[in-house]
């Protein structure tokens, strides 16, 4: 038996444990540079805000419903979320960090009859201690935990917790829940399924093997087995590490000056290479991409991006910098303005297995002892205190007009009681 701990609208939430008055409130959260909404209560989505839409499209709408609006405040979320994955820890011999706002817990070898009561302590407990509601779904594979996680949050009168583990329950969910909602299910196999008149995770769960593999792979006859209850996803207590690493961002404005733009990317490229020094890794491919505003459909529009192939995989910010500045050269145009750009680190693998180049005449010890320094200097001063002269000694500031105080990671910014 596993368990899916979901926390519900997270960043929404984490902003009302300090300021109770936002209760009942719509309240939506944005992106960096305020630029579009990615969290949003459940009363700002019944007003119709849509994830990803763009801030000032909402505006009107903001004066009319007395929306409560926050620039993203990732230091407390992130504090909010290690204290929730905490306390889960208490219950389970093991869990595994999904996401910032999920965790599964391994519940194997307990009694189901007693899961629905320990379902319930944990939502108690997360929300006493934390003030985060959450919505706990308990299954037999960690694809049913999903859905069951989703059918509580759905439910209030679950009361935060769902267990779903009898044949006939999870028949008749199954065929509620439609194939799209699925996990592990794209858009691009919900579409393939549909087509063929597969719409409900249910109908899935009763397709013949052969049919599936021949249209979805091994993976899809997976996801299959895990609706039948047979678990095929592993558990995995330690996260493994990135597959890729990106930095990427909207920008506070939109503009067509190469040397802000050469500024930002190398910026970037510093941040995305601290990451991969970070979980022990180098890459052996980088790409860079432009982008203009596409929500003004009036300007000239473009849309740029291009990577190259490295000779030795490495995780020197020089070395990448140097390849990614390149990189904006050949897709950089004049006449655009660019609104959103980034760096992206790929065929990443482990540092200690790093295959060199017979040829190369970088000093791969010099470089390893200047990065060591780097990150440890930043990690003592403060991020970007030492940077790059391509990324600038003036790093650049997002636009964050809505950014609540640090609560829990500032001394300075904590709340005032008055008695």
């Amino acid at each position: 038996m596993y368990g899916l701990c979901d926390c519900n609208n997270f960043y929404a939430s984490c902003e009302r444990v300090f300021d109770p008055s936002l209760e009942g409130r719509p309240v939506i959260v944005l992106s960096n540079n305020d630029g579009c909404v990615i969290a949003r209560s459940n009363e700002a989505k019944r007003l119709g805000i849509l994830m990803g839409q763009p801030y000032y499209q909402l505006r009107d709408l903001q004066r009319r419903h007395d929306i409560a609006v926050f620039s993203a405040n990732f230091a407390l979320y992130g504090d909010m979320s290690r204290r929730v994955m905490s306390l889960l820890r208490r219950f389970a011999p093991a869990t595994e960090v999904y996401s910032i706002d999920e965790a599964f817990l391994d519940f194997t070898g307990m009694d189901p009859a007693e899961l629905d009561d320990l379902g319930h302590r944990i939502a108690a407990t997360v929300r006493r201690h934390t003030g985060i509601p959450v919505s706990i779904g308990i299954a037999p594979t960690k694809t049913l935990a999903k859905i069951a996680s989703k059918r509580c949050k759905n439910d209030p009168r679950l009361g935060g917790s769902c267990l779903m583990y009898r044949p006939e329950e999870i028949e008749s969910e199954l065929q509620r829940v439609p194939i799209g909602d699925v996990w592990g299910v794209g858009r691009r196999w919900a579409r393939l399924l549909e087509t063929h008149g597969v719409r409900t995770a249910g109908e899935f769960a009763r397709l013949p093997d052969d049919w599936i593999r021949r249209r979805m792979n091994v993976v899809g006859l997976r996801i299959r087995n895990e609706l039948r209850g047979e678990a095929c996803i592993e558990f995995e207590q330690h996260p493994s590490d990135k597959k890729q690493i990106a930095t990427t961002r909207t920008l506070d404005r939109a503009t067509g000056d190469y040397e802000e733009l050469h500024r930002r990317i190398a910026g970037f490229t510093a941040s995305a290479a601290a990451k991969l020094r970070a979980q022990g890794s180098v890459c052996g491919e980088i790409g860079v991409f432009l982008l203009t505003d596409r929500h003004k459909e009036y300007l000239p529009q473009h849309y740029e991006n291009e990577l190259t192939t490295l000779s030795a995989p490495t995780d020197s910010t020089l070395e990448l910098t140097a390849h990614a500045v390149a990189l904006l050269r050949r897709i950089y145009r004049k006449g655009y303005a660019y609104k959103r750009t980034g760096v992206a680190l790929a065929e990443i693998s482990p540092k200690n297995e790093r295959q060199c180049d017979l040829f190369e005449t970088v000093d791969r010890a010099k470089h390893d002892r200047l990065m060591q320094t780097l990150d440890a200097l930043n990690a003592a001063y403060g991020r970007d205190k030492v940077s790059t002269a391509a990324a600038g000694a003036d790093p650049f500031r997002m636009h964050r007009d809505h950014l609540s105080p640090r609560y829990t990671t500032d001394w300075e910014q904590l709340i005032r009681v008055k008695t």
